[in-house]
């Protein structure tokens, strides 16, 4: 295999058969590119048969499942990279369009080692990717990508004879059977099914009409040309649009789901938006009543509910926090045996006995049903107002150089860390602790906290604060950490603040 080019001319000779591939698609949990700018069809070819040499390298059998999203130019970017897998001497086992729970859940249901998803997941149209894993229901972390960006840019794939294809028909049934079982409502639910005309739209639907529940649509036609808004449930254009729905409509709840339907977001009866950490805790007060002693995953950027809240004590729950990023905490959650992971962005990871441990925007969905039909007399309204009132600011993120921000954040790290030696306090509550398996979270004796990582996908650094007692203590949380920020003379503005 020769070395791919970073660049070739589009619109020539050479971009029919020459790989190209730009080395910074490879992020630290999936691959991302622009198409046809950052990757082209031979690239995608010289990526299937780098992962099938990886596969080979580590020792895993020689079969992979293999799906595509709801994209025009998605099944030509598989069939690209299913020539490559061949190459490589692999058993591609196709599964047809998919969301990325599926191509996961269909590891388990045909008994593949190994998954390949082809999916933009909630980036607008333009982009393309991959998500892959060799170990059921992991993703591969930094170090899996790290492995598969060296052997495909340095050319190092290994053709193989042995590999082959075959369609396999039927899992998208099997996937929903697997949702649902025989779980009905026993309540009468009302609920928006937001797709954004992605690729959920050919699944939520079916889902919430299996458990007998009302679906009042929010564009539920497949249309790859995304008319209404790209589906981003983190998305505000999305959210008010989900909002607008329920009040319209007198749903008992809002759900919207991302491109590739790995994520969930929550709008209640009044039309708020209920973020996905806070849910997260809403869920796990439910899960910590059925399983007393449970341990629950949460990433940095995620409330201090997990560890603070009576409730969750009240049942012996164990809070985790973890680093951000889909792949480290289905990690996360598998090394601890955890019950679930909650990451703010809206990936939720329900392990056994739930769901298998991988994130599933349609399993969230069962889920959340499930929970309104144990509390028949609870609104989602009032569930939210149940938790305990926390003033937490947006995620922030000033501008930091690509080049610079791990060791400006090792700088900054350190600082906070002697500041929590020195007895030191942020918004004059003491330090109880400093986290620092991502950045730096540090933890206050009153519940409240505050967070510096670097971004793991954009030049920035990303901050959070929290407070468990006042808008004005949060603001002040932030004002002492941005202070330590602005040691730092190459950090520069945030792109929004309090």
């Amino acid at each position: 295999m020769s070395k791919p080019l970073n660049q070739v001319a589009q619109n020539t000779w050479e971009f029919l058969y020459q790989p190209m591939i730009a080395p910074t698609g490879f992020r630290e949990y999936d691959a991302r590119w622009k198409f046809p700018d950052e990757i082209n069809l031979p690239g995608i070819t010289a990526l299937g048969l780098g992962l099938g040499t990886q596969m080979h390298a580590r020792g895993v059998d020689p079969v992979i499942a293999v799906a595509n999203d709801y994209r025009d130019y998605s099944l030509s970017v598989k069939n690209a990279l299913i020539v490559g897998l061949i190459q490589a001497g692999i058993q591609v086992r196709d599964i047809g369009p998919a969301l990325s729970p599926m191509a996961y859940f269909s590891q388990f249901h045909l008994d593949a080692p190994a998954v390949a998803m082809v999916t933009a997941s909630h980036n607008p149209n333009g982009w393309t990717g991959v998500k892959m894993g060799f170990q059921r229901p992991l993703t591969h972390g930094p170090d899996e990508m790290g492995e598969l960006r060296d052997i495909v840019m340095g050319g190092q794939g290994v053709a193989r004879a042995g590999g082959g294809y075959e369609f396999v028909p039927g899992v998208r049934e099997a996937y929903l059977d697997d949702l649902v079982g025989d779980f009905t409502m026993t309540r009468k639910l009302r609920v928006v099914c937001a797709t954004g005309n992605g690729t959920a739209s050919a699944f939520a639907p079916d889902l919430f009409a299996r458990m007998g529940v009302e679906v009042v649509p929010s564009h539920n036609t497949l249309d790859y040309t995304f008319p209404h808004y790209n589906p981003n449930p983190e998305a505000m254009e999305m959210l008010h649009d989900m909002a607008a729905s329920v009040k319209d409509s007198g749903a008992d709840f809002a759900l919207g789901f991302d491109g590739d339907g790995d994520r969930c977001g929550v709008v209640d009866n009044e039309g708020e938006e209920i973020f996905a950490d806070k849910m997260g805790v809403i869920m796990a007060r439910d899960l910590a009543r059925l399983y007393p002693g449970a341990t629950f995953v949460a990433d940095v950027k995620s409330t201090g509910l997990f560890a603070s809240d009576p409730e969750l004590r009240k049942h012996g729950a164990k809070a985790d926090y973890w680093k951000t990023g889909h792949s480290h905490m289905k990690r996360r959650v598998h090394e601890l045996g955890a019950l679930a992971g909650f990451e703010k962005s809206g990936h939720y990871f329900l392990a056994e006995p739930i769901g298998r441990g991988y994130d599933c925007g349609m399993r969230v969905a069962v889920e959340i049903c499930k929970l309104m039909d144990r509390n028949p007399e609870m609104s989602m309204a009032d569930l939210r107002r149940a938790l305990p009132v926390t003033y937490a600011t947006p995620t922030m993120s000033p501008h930091c150089a690509d080049t610079e921000k791990y060791q400006v954040l090792d700088r900054l790290v350190e600082k906070l860390v002697a500041r929590h030696a020195g007895g030191g306090s942020l918004g004059g509550v003491k330090i109880a602790d400093v986290v620092t398996v991502n950045g730096a979270r540090v933890m206050l004796e009153n519940g409240g906290w505050g967070l510096v990582r670097a971004s793991s996908n954009t030049p920035n650094l990303v901050v959070v604060c929290e407070s468990p007692e006042s808008d004005a203590q949060m603001r002040a949380i932030f004002a002492d950490l941005d202070a330590v920020i602005r040691t730092e003379p190459s950090v520069g503005e945030y792109d929004q603040t309090i």
